[in-house]
């Protein structure tokens, strides 16, 4: 008799079941924004969501109570930072990264994402020596490209021999950066350890390419990307159920295509003629062409399976993200900015050092239901002063909440007919009121 998980709705989803999306309502102003629930054997997101990034299997600063009281219903974990550390086999023996870390309720296991190690390969790679992201403005790109390449258009810098990453059609070849050790990833082993972790939800092997790649280089990424995708869902098919949590796990691919609409479209195009249970956004692009490079995505997507953007965080970006049918969101800038004493308000980000903050007894967050809330802004700017540890866990949490709670809201003004509405009192007060 198959194992089988209550939803939250009452229904019933086999542990060997697909993967099942809902959408609920879909927006009478934004016309491919919408409202829905991912069923997974292990419990249901309601979407659209903000899903925050335990990297290592721990959400920094944050234990698993504190994840679910600020509103989490999944987190995501690394694929290469995992292999490293511990290795795909102590987490398979724990019987996956979500019972490893605890992330349970009732003793249940919940909702989990594992990205596939391509955003690594990126860094250790194509923007190693850089200080370039896969997303930037292209007022930086410009910068960028007049510090790292001579006129001929060639790199200045001496990463192309340093890098970390060598990649050919195959796979990946890397070396750790704890160690510096050689490791291999290929489509097959990014699956093979994505099934060991145990994650419901795991995204196909991609080439994350760097925005300051040609056209030209973009393309055979793309295809390359596409090659990998194939072996990816030949590969899961063949493994079957996770060997951690013997469960039926979800495959996601990756669109790529830099900033190129019609690269995007073909990519969408060609990964929606596979069998896969919904579609990551990847790669590069800049901030200024983030709205038409994913319209051109979700548009040549199946409409009936979900979307998640990866490793987006800014809140202007939920706002364009869902506008243009985006149901899932990770990052780990919540969590990154607030080890650096900058913390989200309704009034725009503020640093919590500022001198100003000493004396303010207000509290960090109105919102009674944030972990900050029974906190003065005094206080947190003196434990950051005083490098105490409990300053990024009061700081991560409340970041965490205010991305949660917003996405949750967009959320509710698609339910409620009002995401224009609800989009400009949020971004005016949170871009415009400085």
């Amino acid at each position: 008799m198959k194992e089988e998980v209550k939803e939250k709705e009452g229904a019933l989803l086999s542990k060997t079941d697909r993967l099942r999306f809902d959408i609920v309502k879909r927006s009478k102003e934004a016309t491919l924004a919408r409202a829905g629930v991912i069923h997974t054997p292990h419990g249901d997101v309601e979407t659209p969501a903000f899903i925050p990034v335990g990297t290592k299997a721990t959400v920094k600063s944050l234990y698993v109570d504190m994840i679910k009281g600020i509103g989490s219903e999944a987190v995501l974990a690394n694929t290469y930072h995992l292999y490293l550390q511990p290795g795909q086999e102590i987490v398979k023996r724990h019987g996956g990264f979500a019972n490893m870390m605890n992330w349970k309720s009732n003793n249940s296991l919940l909702p989990t994402f594992t990205d596939s190690g391509g955003f690594q390969v990126f860094s250790l790679g194509a923007a190693f020596d850089t200080g370039v992201s896969k997303i930037a403005t292209s007022e930086s790109l410009s910068q960028k490209q007049k510090e790292i390449l001579d006129d001929t258009g060639k790199k200045k810098i001496k990463s192309s021999n340093n890098q970390m990453a060598k990649i050919d059609d195959d796979g990946v070849t890397f070396k750790s950066y704890i160690d510096g050790s050689s490791h291999r990833f290929t489509p097959e082993t990014s699956v093979q350890i994505q099934h060991d972790l145990g994650a419901d939800i795991f995204f196909a092997f991609d080439e994350c390419t760097s925005p300051l790649a040609s056209k030209d280089y973009q393309i055979s990424a793309m295809n390359r990307t596409h090659h990998w995708a194939k072996r990816c869902i030949d590969e899961h098919e063949r493994l079957g159920l996770s060997a951690a949590t013997g469960a039926r796990q979800a495959i996601f691919a990756v669109v790529q295509g830099g900033a190129y609409e019609d690269l995007r479209k073909e990519s969408a195009t060609v990964l929606s003629c596979m069998d896969f249970d919904g579609f990551g956004i990847g790669g590069s692009f800049t901030k200024e062409d983030m709205h038409k490079t994913v319209r051109s995505v979700t548009e040549n997507l199946p409409e009936g399976k979900p979307r998640h953007l990866l490793g987006i965080g800014e809140p202007i970006d939920f706002f364009i993200g869902v506008e243009y049918g985006i149901d899932t969101f990770d990052c780990v800038s919540p969590t990154r900015i607030a080890r650096h004493g900058n913390i989200y308000s309704k009034e725009g980000r503020i640093n919590i050092l500022n001198s100003k903050y000493k004396n303010d007894m207000s509290p960090i967050c109105d919102d009674q239901d944030c972990p900050a809330h029974d906190y003065t802004k005094s206080y947190l700017a003196h434990l950051y002063r005083s490098e105490e540890i409990l300053a990024s866990s009061i700081a991560s949490a409340h970041n965490l909440h205010f991305i949660i709670k917003l996405v949750k809201n967009i959320r509710n003004s698609i339910l409620e007919d009002k995401f224009f509405e609800y989009k400009k009192e949020f971004l005016e007060q949170y871009y415009i009121s400085k």
